[in-house]
């Protein structure tokens, strides 16, 4: 078969296509024809380091996909062949504490596709089968691959960890991004007030097309300064927070009291001021989050099949042009999902 590979670190020179063997599928496990595959800031981190995670090389790449079952066991009561299904990419012991109490987002022996192990980069992968869920019917091949990691990441985020409410008010930070993306579909499929920063107006404009009902441009607009005038000097219930240093001072300021922050990412940096005589005073909750257990990508995916949401693809690349949906993902310049179509033949 024919995936793309971390060879070395660096740019893009580090990644290649190229023909792999298929592994023989063993009892348990479930191949994948894929289809389609979506681009993610990991994909980037480990093709420029992988600084911290455990891994080898060459290793396929990417963490999120849909496609077609060829096979699995015969016995298994969920799957057949020629099944449409997305993938989850959270590869759990089972054994931990934290997965005996039915949170494998804490796994403490998790394993990602694409980081610890080979991912979607490639015409098929064969995964453990609870990691294989049905394909919500009205999406294409790069919609359902997105579910994943951005849409899974936000649903736990606002559902599990912030537990937004339908009157509730929800700031998210750097629209255009995916997760960001995913948590405006998602707040607003609920019925939440979602008020979304960006540096660039197009962006805004575009999440207002979306439903946004505010758009701030970080860029030249005092964050939480605006927030407070369009919340009457409230301030917001919920701040979806994925930026890091350059936005934690405004994500503190823009909350009510008793509000909660919740971030999955430090793209800007990790160590901002932690604002402790804020967080005491106005007895602030602050969560972190990353990706979501099993049960929540089914909550999600039924909660996509009743509403009809489809998430935003920015771009397709083919599999061999994926030096060019990496050089998409790195400018920024997205709105959505970058997808690669893979097509497993």
């Amino acid at each position: 078969m024919k995936a793309a590979f971390i060879t070395a670190h660096g740019g893009n020179e580090a990644v290649q296509v190229c023909a792999h063997s298929l592994p023989a599928r063993t009892p348990g496990e479930v191949r994948v024809r894929v289809q389609a595959a979506t681009l993610n800031q990991v994909d980037l981190y480990m093709r420029n380091s992988g600084a911290g995670i455990t891994h080898r090389l060459p290793q396929i790449m990417g963490l999120d996909a849909a496609g077609t079952v060829e096979d699995c066991d015969d016995a298994d009561p969920l799957l057949r062949p020629g099944q449409e299904v997305v993938i989850h990419p959270g590869v759990a012991c089972g054994r931990c504490e934290f997965c005996q109490r039915g949170d494998s987002a804490l796994c403490t022996r998790i394993q990602f596709l694409g980081e610890h192990r080979d991912g979607t980069f490639a015409q098929w992968i064969q995964v453990p089968a609870a990691q294989v869920f049905p394909k919500p019917a009205h999406l294409g091949w790069a919609e359902a691959a997105a579910l994943g990691v951005n849409h899974l990441t936000a649903w736990r985020m606002l559902f599990s960890k912030a537990r937004l409410q339908p009157w509730e008010t929800v700031l998210v930070f750097g629209i255009g991004g995916g997760v960001s993306l995913a948590a405006l579909q998602l707040a607003k499929a609920i019925g939440a007030r979602v008020i979304v920063t960006s540096r660039d107006d197009a962006k805004l404009e575009r999440a207002r097309a979306l439903g946004a009902d505010h758009g701030i441009n970080g860029k030249t607009q005092d964050v939480a300064k605006e927030v407070m005038a369009l919340t009457g000097g409230r301030g917001v219930d919920v701040v979806f927070e994925n930026v890091g240093a350059a936005a934690w001072p405004s994500a503190m300021k823009s909350l009510v009291r008793g509000g909660r922050l919740v971030t999955c990412g430090a793209t800007t940096g990790d160590q901002p001021g932690a604002d402790l005589r804020r967080i005491f005073v106005r007895q602030l909750q602050i969560f972190g989050s990353s990706l979501g257990t099993h049960g929540e990508f089914h909550d999600l995916l039924g909660f996509v099949g009743r509403t009809g949401l489809r998430p935003v693809i920015d771009s397709e690349f083919p599999l061999d042009e994926v030096h060019g949906a990496l050089d998409r993902l790195e400018s920024g310049a997205q709105f959505g999902k970058i997808a690669l179509r893979i097509d497993g033949h």
